[in-house]
């Protein structure tokens, strides 16, 4: 998991930007685990009387600055402009500290801040979460954060930026993609190559994640971009979020991530840096776009 050093992390990773990209070593040996494949569902429908969000060009416009991490100030494909803006990341950057395995928060309080850029990486607003709305570290890695401010109002007061818009669909292989970092206020180009049906680190396990094709000079995502948006280069619109990278040649260690194959071995690759795919989000919503963890369909992890 790659965020930005504290008293949590090694503060090697902050050399990290300038050094070139590692060869990779790829190793596969048995296991006893099992795959657990990624499950099947189908898109929530967006209802024909919901504001259409406006899309803008892949940059850093809409991106956030943690204080260790990078996020994205993003809607539901139904959401309006008179709703809660929302503010997404990795759920190892929220504020309380790594989740456990099996951990699951909804509608828990929060105060996280953080630094809205424009297309420049310029700071211009400082935004406020009052509830974090989901957040959990196990089938995937995210923190949906509730503003205290509204899509219209954030615009108005930040020079015309809009929410990305989270796509409703399941990502495309080998779609390029961009990965905005707001804390880094870069932007990496990166394609997919391919899923996994079962990326495990250390204690936590994820489904369905997304591996970027490796080697690429141009995406080798460093310490403080966990909690990057994935964008869709074709459509603008949101697919995942960044959040690991196998930074030793390890196998299943911390920031050692590998992929358990079908029949149980193990793949990891020195190098090889992954995202998490944030349709899920909209299998779950009502017709209000809250989040009913309960609804059919829905993929994200429950309590």
């Amino acid at each position: 998991m790659s965020f930005l050093p504290n008293a949590r992390r090694r503060p090697f990773r902050l050399l990290a930007a300038a050094t070139t990209a590692i060869a990779a070593t790829a190793l596969t040996i048995s296991t006893a685990a099992a795959a657990t494949p990624a499950p099947a569902a189908t898109a929530a429908p967006v209802s024909s009387n919901k504001v259409v969000p406006q899309l803008q060009a892949v940059g850093l416009a809409s991106t956030i600055a943690l204080s260790n991490c990078s996020a994205s100030l993003v809607r539901y494909p139904s959401s309006l402009d008179t709703d809660r803006a929302m503010m997404l990341t990795n759920g190892h950057c929220y504020e309380g500290g790594f989740l456990a395995a099996g951990q699951v928060l909804v509608n828990r309080a929060s105060s996280r801040t953080g630094k809205l850029l424009n297309a420049n990486g310029t700071a211009v607003a400082t935004l406020k979460a009052d509830l974090v709305l989901y957040a959990t570290m196990t089938g995937t890695d995210v923190t949906l954060y509730r503003l205290n401010k509204t899509f219209a109002q954030i615009r108005s007061t930040s020079g015309g930026l809009n929410a990305l818009t989270i796509s409703s669909s399941h990502p495309v292989d080998g779609r390029a993609i961009s990965i905005p970092s707001g804390y880094w206020k870069t932007t990496y180009s990166c394609a997919i190559n391919g899923f996994v049906g079962t990326l495990r680190e250390d204690r936590w396990t994820w489904h369905d994640s997304i591996r970027y094709l490796y080697p690429n000079s141009t995406c080798q995502t460093i310490g403080g971009t966990s909690g990057s948006p994935i964008v869709d280069n074709t459509t603008l619109q949101l697919v995942g979020v960044n959040n690991t990278s196998n930074e030793q040649g390890q196998a299943c260690t911390l920031d050692n991530p590998c992929e358990v194959n079908a029949d149980g071995s193990l793949t990891y690759t020195q190098g090889q840096n992954y995202g998490q795919e944030t349709y899920w989000f909209t299998t779950c919503l009502t017709s209000t776009n809250t989040i009913d963890l309960n609804k059919t369909g829905c993929l994200l992890t429950k309590p």
